[in-house]
């Protein structure tokens, strides 16, 4: 089984709902609270699993805002599970998530240097390591409905933008998602095989513009201009 996200592209609004989500869900959940730099000061910042970044495609007309959720790629060559000296890191075989255990973690920020996706971040509260699970907690929690067992992310995104399954059945619906819209990992020239994958926006449609009518000004002057020329 090789768990992971297939993230569309083409209809992420980048309402940021994905990291609420995550924060929310994962604070209490198996890596412990995700800390808040002074939340109520002139900078807050923290720790989250979750970030959404934008970017423009094409020039006008045939021009889109692209929202790009990241996080954690659960890549099957993990070069942060490498690095890791004290083996904090590690990748499940039965699913294929990447975890780290916090005991074993000592805060020496190599993961993170590694990391291509920037998923991983020091948690200074607790001198550890934090980053995506896939919310291993929920996705076997047997206590929750079989349609709630996934992601928080997934579970959140008003747009349907994200999706959940196992990657190596070619009958999931992800797999099916992906071989359609060509979905493609990120960065995969850097040989780590991302598993999450996102599938392309849709060619942009043109936006259709309206030409101004002229005004008496101009019909006047476009006269005269006939007149003169005869």
């Amino acid at each position: 089984m090789k768990l992971g996200l297939v993230i569309d592209t083409d209809t992420c609004v980048g309402c940021h709902a994905c990291a609420v989500a995550c924060k929310q869900w994962n604070t209490s959940g198996t890596l412990g609270p995700l800390t808040d730099y002074q939340p109520w000061g002139e900078a807050p910042s923290g720790v989250w699993f979750n970030r959404v970044r934008t970017y423009e495609e094409g020039d006008y007309p045939h021009c889109k805002t692209v929202n790009l959720p990241m996080s954690c790629m659960h890549c099957e060559d993990p070069v942060c599970v490498t690095v890791c000296p004290t083996g904090a890191s590690y990748k499940r075989e039965e699913d294929g998530i990447v975890l780290i255990d916090q005991d074993k973690c000592m805060g020496c920020n190599y993961c993170a240097w590694a990391c291509p996706y920037g998923a991983r971040e020091l948690d200074r509260a607790t001198g550890t390591m934090k980053k995506c699970t896939l919310c291993v907690d929920r996705i076997y929690d047997e206590s929750l409905p079989e349609a709630e067992r996934q992601p928080a992310c997934v579970l959140a995104c008003p747009a349907r933008a994200r999706h959940f399954g196992d990657l190596n059945d070619p009958d999931s619906d992800v797999s099916r998602l992906v071989r359609e819209r060509r979905g493609q990992g990120l960065m995969n020239e850097l040989g780590y095989r991302p598993v999450n994958r996102y599938l392309p926006p849709r060619n942009p449609q043109a936006t259709p513009t309206v030409e101004p009518k002229p005004g008496l000004g101009d019909r006047l002057r476009n006269w005269v201009n006939r007149v003169v020329h005869r």
